[in-house]
């Protein structure tokens, strides 16, 4: 269908002036319209970050949980390992205390043979 109107400078600036009108106007329309479903997809997606928030201050928290427990394990294995070195210490200390009192002993025994056989040769030349 031909164009009616003549297509001069002023008829086309109207008319692109009624078209940018036209499209405003259908551009608040439809935000008007779409304004609860927007509400609706920003509420789920605040919800959405919400729990993901919430998940990721989940597994913040484990993985915390998880590190002092592996800090309390070490330490316990630490003091267990110390325990034993010390146990080990003292058997060795007593196991060395044990063989100097028996060289003691010994050298006491070997002092008191010395002596009786002295005294019992002075007393045969006596």
């Amino acid at each position: 269908m031909k164009n009616a109107r003549t297509n001069d400078l002023s008829d086309r600036r109207i008319a692109a002036a009624e078209a940018k009108v036209a499209l405003l106007n259908a551009y608040h329309t439809a935000r008007a319209v779409d304004e609860p479903a927007r509400l609706a997809r920003q509420a789920e997606r605040m919800a959405v970050a919400a729990a993901r928030e919430e998940r990721r201050l989940e597994r913040e928290r484990i993985r915390s949980d998880e590190a002092e427990r592996q800090v309390a394990e070490a330490i316990e294995r630490q003091a267990a390992a110390d325990a034993v070195a010390r146990a080990e210490t003292e058997a060795r200390e007593t196991v060395e205390k044990d063989r100097i009192a028996r060289v003691l002993e010994d050298e006491a025994a070997r002092k008191a043979e010395r002596d009786r056989r002295y005294a019992n040769r002075k007393a045969r030349r006596a």
